[in-house]
């Protein structure tokens, strides 16, 4: 017997590496071929510009799981910030399996019946026709007196035997119902305003009330039907939309989650439950399996590169420096740049002024000073625009300083203009140009990483797999 089970190990294992083969080990682990290619053809796939070969791709695919390995080094995967991230994708993903459409039947009879059991305790729906003459709120005692008495006309009409419908479509004010002879559509408590409703519940079917005031005006109301909470058919489908707009499906999710966490002994607590089932579920859906994957190896990736590559670079002036000077033939400009500001002002004095005021500045101190000392009340003494210009970026510039013979447009209420600067024929600092040299520098880091990466880790790739890729 003993053989017999080896024996179908043995056959399991081999036919689980027939049917999903190892791609490659990375420092001993394995990494299967169905997980190399989910990866592949979700980057690889209509939409992308730049698509990669089978092979290209194994290269960018053990850089990754390179880094992601440095991340589990650093024990990134056991902060507090981590988990709680991870948690949320995960989640989104396996909480709704918790929720069965007999449960969403279930809670739609549970709100269908404490709806049912509300409006019938408190008499029920009613289905009334009324006539009303709209009283605004503040009308005098004058205008609400003929109200009165042209309501009490109407009253005594339809105690004549006057035909309701037809006064109502000719007297009422409320000309959405008037239409329709008065009638209203069923009404339940709590639905319109106080008076009317105590008014019309106070009748019954074929009864009709005396005038009276609400804060609409006056009405006369006549009772058309009465009947109990509607049958649970004719609304279901209205229940089960307010369940998933009022998001009532994460509530039937956390009460599940609760009742499954406390039943078990030892008690779990609902995130226990909860990675219980994503084992479960990722161990039937490979895809599901390499999709969680995917958000915890992410998160990592994100943090890690963040750290040694992204946030150092942006920080690390003195390498920013050091990168600058070493590779300046890199940041030559195809043509000269202006570096300074244009300015205008509404005196010639002022044109001085502005000179005097930044002469001895750094540049990045231009705008700080010139705010202060011209622009600090309600008064804007000047307009100025600083920055590194190439011709076409401003008319004054090119005008002054690249003679292109360009007209600037005059600035309503600032007629004096100049510009203050110096030319660049290349960059002289590595504020000239920092956005390019911190993205190079951001590339030279990963680069520098990933090498010491290849040097740390023991990889093997087996290439009769790598050919198999999408073609078994």
């Amino acid at each position: 017997m003993k053989l017999l089970t080896l024996l179908l190990l043995c056959s399991a294992a081999v036919h689980a590496q027939t049917t999903d083969p190892i791609i490659m080990t990375i420092d001993g682990q394995p990494v299967s071929r169905s997980e190399f290619e989910y990866s592949y053809n979700k980057n690889n796939g209509e939409n992308v510009v730049d698509k990669k070969t089978v092979a290209e791709y194994v290269e960018l695919f053990i850089n990754y799981k390179l880094k992601v390995a440095a991340a589990l080094e650093a024990r990134l995967d056991t902060q507090t910030s981590f988990k709680q991230e991870f948690a949320g994708y995960r989640d989104q993903q396996i909480r709704p399996s918790f929720v069965t459409d007999a449960d969403l039947e279930a809670e739609a009879r549970r709100i269908y019946t404490e709806t049912q059991q509300r409006i019938d305790a408190q008499g029920g729906m009613v289905k009334p026709a009324h006539i009303l003459l709209l009283l605004p709120q503040k009308a005098s005692k004058e205008v609400q007196r003929a109200a009165e008495v042209r309501i009490d006309s109407i009253y005594a009409a339809l105690r004549a035997g006057a035909d309701f419908a037809t006064l109502a479509r000719r007297f009422s004010d409320d000309k959405g119902s008037a239409s329709n002879g008065g009638e209203l559509p069923w009404i339940q408590p709590g639905q319109t305003l106080k008076e009317f409703e105590d008014a019309a519940y106070a009748l019954k079917r074929g009864e009709m009330s005396r005038p009276f005031l609400s804060p609409a005006g006056y009405h006369i109301v006549l009772m058309k039907d009465r009947r109990q909470f509607v049958p649970y058919d004719s609304v279901r489908t209205d229940i089960l939309r307010y369940i998933d707009q009022r998001n009532l499906r994460e509530q039937i999710i956390d009460r599940k989650l609760e009742a499954l966490a406390t039943s078990t002994h030892p008690q779990r607590t609902p995130q226990d439950v909860l990675a219980q089932r994503t084992e479960e579920m990722a161990a039937k859906d490979p895809a599901l399996r390499f999709l969680i994957q995917e958000y915890h190896d992410g998160l990592l990736l994100y943090d890690i590169s963040n750290r040694l590559v992204w946030e150092k670079a942006a920080k690390d002036e003195a390498g920013l420096q050091a990168f600058f000077k070493k590779n300046k033939k890199r940041y030559a400009w195809d043509a000269p740049r202006f570096k300074g500001i244009a300015y205008y002002t509404k005196t010639a004095a002022d044109l001085k002024a502005v000179r005097q005021t930044i002469k001895r500045l750094p540049f990045d101190h231009w705008a700080e000073a010139l705010r202060k000392t011209f622009n600090n009340d309600s008064t804007l003494r000047i307009r100025a625009e600083k920055g590194l210009f190439k011709q076409g970026d401003n008319a004054l510039v090119d005008r002054e300083v690249f003679n292109t013979g360009a007209q600037p447009k005059p600035l309503t209420g600032y007629p004096f203009s100049a510009t203050l600067g110096r030319r660049l024929k290349a960059p002289k600092e590595l504020d000239d140009v920092r956005p390019l040299v911190v993205a190079d520098y951001q590339e030279e880091l990963e680069r520098e990483w990933v090498k010491a990466l290849r040097r740390q880790h023991r990889v093997e790739v087996n290439p009769d797999v790598v050919q198999t890729v999408n073609q078994h």
